[in-house]
């Protein structure tokens, strides 16, 4: 059995700030009177994640991700509950722990823009007190995965930003960690980088069984990375568990297209009963019908429209992000309803 490496239980981070009236007189009040507001950016937030495990922990701007994310690499003290990585109380910063993690953050960068990537690791090398034969090794097989070979001895302010995420990624790895934080590790990146670094995470993965945690707002990120999904709305956690189970967190439902070869009348009940989304042109729809009636309705359309060619999809893991992030009620009724544990199964 895997052990656990990650594992919190009743986890909340509460941040205190005050509200300033503005001018000079706002001002001179803030010296005497502060209205302090208490924010809880995580709350009772439970989690454990074993050995080996890629999560994907998904949500919108200001649920929390950047706060735990902070919180398990030790940046920021939990204000309660109990949370425990590698067995190391991560606040505590403790040498040995550090040295077990790492921490990936596409929007910061680690390295020294005014020399060469490679001076870089060889400072990291005696940070981390990598022996010479392991860490000539790793660099070796990290610069040849993501293809930077000829890349290490240029500048680094003078490589492009996929060229610069992936050394960002050779900094983060040349210690070998046991647990890898990822935090939106392909923003601003064009589609073939993201998906060159997509190609390296899954084989450094598969070839170090390591625990990895990501946090992206591209699902394909998550969606070609991860198996467990972990969602957190407003600082609590709403779903925990496989990502065949989040896509049909809305339902089984299908997402089907019809194409038609002439305009059609949207305002149809038809067409409302299943949510649709029409093109400009009005020759083309997107419908969402559950799977126990897809065969009757797709009959019946085909049947009384000119309908040139439709398919079918199950519920996209983005449009499924998507709706949830429009429809925050939605999160609160399956939180209330089923509460997160029963919905996810897991503690």
């Amino acid at each position: 059995m895997k052990k656990t490496v990650i594992y919190s239980q009743k986890l909340e981070k509460k941040f205190t700030s005050y509200k300033k009236e503005p001018g000079l007189l706002g001002s001179l009040k803030s010296l005497f009177v502060r209205n302090y507001i208490t924010k809880k950016a995580v709350k009772d937030f439970n989690l454990d994640i074993k050995q080996g495990e890629i999560i994907g922990l998904l949500g919108p701007n200001g649920a929390g991700k950047t706060t735990l994310m902070k919180m398990f690499t030790g940046i920021v003290v939990p204000s309660e509950g109990t949370l425990k990585i590698l067995g190391y109380t991560p606040s505590e910063r403790d040498r040995l722990f550090r040295k077990k993690i790492a921490l990936v953050m596409g929007q910061k960068s680690q390295l020294w823009w005014d020399i060469p990537a490679m001076d870089s690791f060889l400072l990291l090398q005696r940070f981390y007190e990598i022996e010479e034969s392991q860490f000539q090794k790793r660099i070796k097989t990290m610069s040849e995965l993501l293809d930077v070979d000829d890349l290490l001895h240029i500048h680094v302010r003078k490589l492009s930003l996929g060229e610069r995420m992936k050394m960002e990624l050779m900094a983060s790895l040349i210690h070998s960690p046991e647990i890898i934080f990822l935090d939106e590790p392909t923003i601003g990146l064009d589609l073939i980088s993201q998906e060159n670094i997509r190609n390296f995470i899954k084989e450094y993965h598969q070839k170090n069984k390591c625990t990895i945690i990501v946090t992206s707002h591209y699902m394909a990120d998550v969606q070609a990375l991860c198996e467990r999904l972990v969602l957190i709305f407003d600082g609590e956690k709403t779903f925990d568990g496989p990502l065949s189970k989040f896509e049909t967190i809305l339902g089984k439902e299908k997402n089907v297209t019809f194409n038609f070869s002439s305009p059609q009348d949207p305002t149809l009940d038809l067409w409302s009963s299943f949510e649709a989304q029409w093109d400009s042109h009005k020759i083309q729809v997107d419908l969402r019908i559950p799977e126990d009636k897809l065969r009757s309705v797709a009959l019946n359309i085909i049947k009384d429209f000119p309908v040139t060619e439709f398919n079918t999809e199950k519920m996209p893991i983005e449009r499924v992000m998507k709706t949830l992030m429009k429809n925050p009620q939605i999160v609160k009724q399956l939180n209330g309803n089923n509460g997160p544990h029963e919905l996810n199964g897991r503690n």
